[in-house]
Formats: structure tokens, sequence, C-alpha cells
């Protein structure tokens, strides 16, 4: 076994071998109605760049460069109390209701049609969730003919009457939020869950047969009931369905940086055994089509601070400062690793949601009436959803090792990389995972026909350094001067906990 040291790492990559394709689903986020995500997040009327909807500009040009393709609304655990059609209409005629899932009051200023407003603006694809909490099949069915039904009918028409002449077309729809969950308002066990999924399923089909529809799989690796739940829930529901959700925020500093560095072992560990879950149920049931993953909510989240709690007793605040963590450079790094576990598992992975996009455990803070500012999980993810393109490719990874806590020996590397064949552009996304020594890269092609583009780094002398509305700029991501390309291997040096981009072109 190695040690945590400067040894050579290396790579092999060949276009001919694709994992599959990228996919611009896999760059989604989520927006809840959980604490300043919405209210001063996206939506704060009295804001100088606020819209006629009372939409933060500067927030649209913030999720913009971030490169968002889906955005997952309205919850997470808030949608499993939520009555969608308390949020339409007239908005002083709107009743306030208490958020049982986060202790909040909820004033319904923004609903459906704002929301869908919000979403042409920022130029994503909505990605709805219904309540099988506390409600079911019809409640399924009413937001389904409001939202996509053209007219004639008592809900598209109110829709319309509303100010959204034409439908809204929402094709993803998340039945339920993390069902598993025993903090869950309405949890069921997998046969009650699966049962119901499938019911609201069909009927779902019965009104628009073309609807991509996602399964509750476990809200954690860590549940209990882990891998049972799904294999319950998708024997239940497998041919009304097309994806199993998956969710983790096991992943934080708790004083073991080598453990945390290393979450995307987690990720990868996650993702397999959802989809062997799933293929067992394909395989038991005789079915056709294959299962793949929605993996809905996944980020770096530090549960045990003070703002991940939220109010109690008879204080119930509209938008309490909630989950809102200051990220660091490591921090960023993990997310980078995160989202290359992610791209290289797209054969199976086919659409993924960070949470959150604003304020809470999010890329992107505001201060209300104020300043936008772009924490240091921003930049991985813009730039991986920028230039990850084409197809997917298995990479050969040769690496040095160093022993974790939590995870055994794993690579101080891990990379992945993406070949668009129409532009001719190839793409390597590299983590560095010690936490004391540069890593020296060498890269074999197998092809000498590239130039290099540029190479890019993120990291640190400082790895525990944060942004803040006074300073999001002191570390950005800046050019790798020691990236060289010499005939087919290209040659780089990663710092000590970092994130790199090396992009090729043919020449």
């Amino acid at each position: 076994m190695s040690t945590d040291n400067a040894s050579r790492a290396r790579l092999t990559i060949d276009p001919a071998f694709v994992v599959g394709p990228v996919r611009r689903r896999t760059f989604g986020s989520f927006v809840e109605h959980l604490g300043r995500c919405v209210y001063t997040g996206i939506h704060d009327p009295g804001h100088p760049t606020a819209d006629e909807h009372g939409f933060r500009g500067d927030v649209i040009e913030l999720v913009k460069e971030l490169g968002v393709s889906t955005v997952r609304y309205p919850g997470g655990n808030f949608v499993s109390g939520y009555r969608w059609e308390d949020a339409i209409g007239p908005v002083e005629q709107r009743p306030a209701r208490l958020d049982l899932a986060w202790h909040s009051l909820e004033p319904n200023t923004v609903g459906i049609d704002e929301f869908m407003i919000w979403a042409e603006k920022a130029g994503v694809e909505p990605m709805m969730a219904v309540n099988l909490g506390t409600r079911g099949v019809q409640e399924a069915l009413d937001i389904l003919e409001y939202a996509n039904i053209a007219r004639g009918t008592a809900l598209s028409d109110l829709r319309r009457a509303n100010g959204a002449e034409q439908p809204y077309g929402i094709s993803m729809w998340c039945l339920g939020n993390e069902m598993d969950g025993p903090w869950q308002t309405g949890h069921k066990t997998a046969a009650e869950y699966g049962r119901l999924a499938a019911e609201t399923a069909r009927a779902m089909r019965q009104m628009q047969p073309d609807l991509e529809l996602v399964a509750c799989g476990s809200s954690s690796a860590s549940m209990p009931t882990f891998g049972s739940w799904e294999y319950t829930v998708l024997t239940e529901a497998y041919e009304q369905v097309d994806l199993v959700s998956a969710h983790v925020y096991y992943y934080e500093d708790e004083g073991d940086l080598g453990s945390f560095l290393a979450s995307a072992v987690n990720m990868d560990y996650f993702i397999d055994s959802v989809a062997a879950t799933a293929d067992a149920v394909r395989a038991a049931g005789k079915h056709t089509k294959r299962i793949n993953i929605s993996f809905d909510e996944w980020n770096v989240w530090y549960q045990q601070r003070a703002e991940s709690r939220p109010p109690s007793g008879e204080d119930w605040p509209v938008a309490p400062v909630l989950l809102e963590d200051r990220y660091t450079v490591a921090d960023a790094v993990v997310v980078g690793d995160l989202l290359i576990s992610l791209l290289r598992h797209t054969d199976r992975v086919h659409s993924a949601s960070q949470a959150q996009l604003v304020n809470v455990i999010a890329p992107i803070m505001t201060e209300p009436g104020g300043r936008a500012w772009k924490q240091t999980i921003f930049h991985p993810f813009a730039l991986t959803s920028r230039h990850a393109k084409g197809d997917v490719l298995q990479v050969v990874l040769d690496s040095p090792t160093y022993q974790t806590a939590k995870y055994g020996e794993v690579p101080l590397l891990d990379a992945v990389a993406t070949y668009d064949a129409e532009g001719g552009e190839l793409v390597v996304f590299a983590v560095n995972r010690s936490q004391n020594a540069a890593l020296p890269l060498e890269i074999d092609l197998r092809d000498g026909g590239y130039r290099l583009v540029e190479a890019v780094t993120y990291s640190s002398e400082d790895h525990m350094w944060h942004a803040t509305a006074d300073d999001d700029t002191s570390v950005l991501p800046v050019a790798n001067e020691t990236a060289a390309l010499d005939g087919s291997v290209v040659s780089a040096s990663l710092p000590a906990i970092s994130w790199s981009m090396i992009r090729l072109a043919k020449a």
C-alpha cells in the first residue's frame, strides 16, 4: 500500500470507451420552501433587481452562470404537508399555513404559477413533486390537470384565469419525498408507499402517458431499511415508474479530513447499490425496461450546526435562517468529486439535483434586499456544467493510495473524462485528495492529435477559507501553469486538496 505522498498518478483515456452520454439533467438543483431559499432567496420584491413578479434578477443571473439544468420544487420535506391550491390565485387571498417539516409559517406568496414564471426566466426545466404524505392520488391528478391540460376543464381553466393561458408541460414528477423517513409527515412503510406510488403513477399516466415519474428510494444509505426499501417499492411500482430517487447528505468534515475528502467513495457505493437492487427487481419480475436513478438530493451538509436546527415551540417564523452553511475550499473539492462520481455513473444516474440552490446549503447566498454572492462550491459545479459535453469516458486510473477511517484504502486521485466528438473537445476533471502534497499526474491520451486549451485548479493554502458577501473572489479557479502536453501525454501537478479541469481539443 502506498502512503499519502507525492507518488505519480496516471490516467489512460480513449474516446472509444464510453460509459454513456453526458446528461444535462445531471446539473440540476433544488428549490424548497425551506428557510430563505424562496423568500429573500429567489423571491425578494423589495430588492433593487426584482422584476414585476418579485424575483431577484441578480440571483437569476447567478443561476444561469452556475449552469443549472433542472430545478426540483417545492420540496423536500415541505411537500409532504403541502396544499398546492393554497398558493394560486390572488396573493392577498392566499391562506398562511403551518409548515410542520421546518416549523415555519408558509405565506404561500409563491406557488406553482410564480415558480413556473421564475423557471422560464432562469432557463431551467421544472421537476415537480406531489404530496404523498398527507394526500395522494386525487391531489396528484388535480395539480397535473392544473399544470398540463390545455383548457376545457375546471382546473385547466382556473390556471388560465390565473394568468397562464398555455399549459406548463411539466414532464418530470416526483411521487412524494423521503417516505422512508420517520421525520416525514405521513411516513409510510415500503409496502404502503410502494402501493400508493403505483396507484398514483397509474392514475397520472391515464391523464398523460408520457410523464417521467420518480419513486422515492431511501433517503440515505445509512437508513436501516436501505436496499430492502428499494426492493419492496419497486416490486410494487416497477412498471409504473421510470426512476428511483437517491438522497445523501452524509458528507461533512467531522474532524476526519481524510475520510471527508474521500466522500465520493460512499456516493459510488450508494449508486452501485441502488442500481443493483433495481436490477434484482427487474430480474425477479422479468421486466424488460431498466429503472435508473434520480439522485435528486445531494450535497455537503453540516447537520449538527446551530443553523440546521429548526425553530420550536410557539415560534413559527416566515423564512427563518436555516441550513445556511458557509462552505470551505475543502467542501468545494468534495462537491467537485461528487460530480465526478455522478458523471462516471451516467449510464444509471439520469438526473441529479444538488440541494439547494439559494441560501439553504447552497452555492448562492443572498442578503435580504442586498448583495448576492458565490460560495466556494459554486465554482466546480459551474465549470463542470459548462464544459462536460458529449460522452462520459471510461478512464483507467493508476494512483497511489491512502488510508481512511471510514472507507479504508482509497486512491489519492479521482477523475473522470468527457469527450465531445462534434466539437473535438476532451475534458478531464480531477481531484487530489492528499492533505499535504501535490500529486504529479500523467494522462495518456492514446492519440497525439490534441492541443492543450486550458488547465484550471481550485485550491488554497488555507483549505478552510470560505467566501462572504464582502469577499467571494480571494479564492477562485486559476490557471494551472504546470500543465503541459507532449505528444499524446499530458502532465500536470495537482495541489493538495484541489479540484482541477484540463481541457484539450483536436488540433
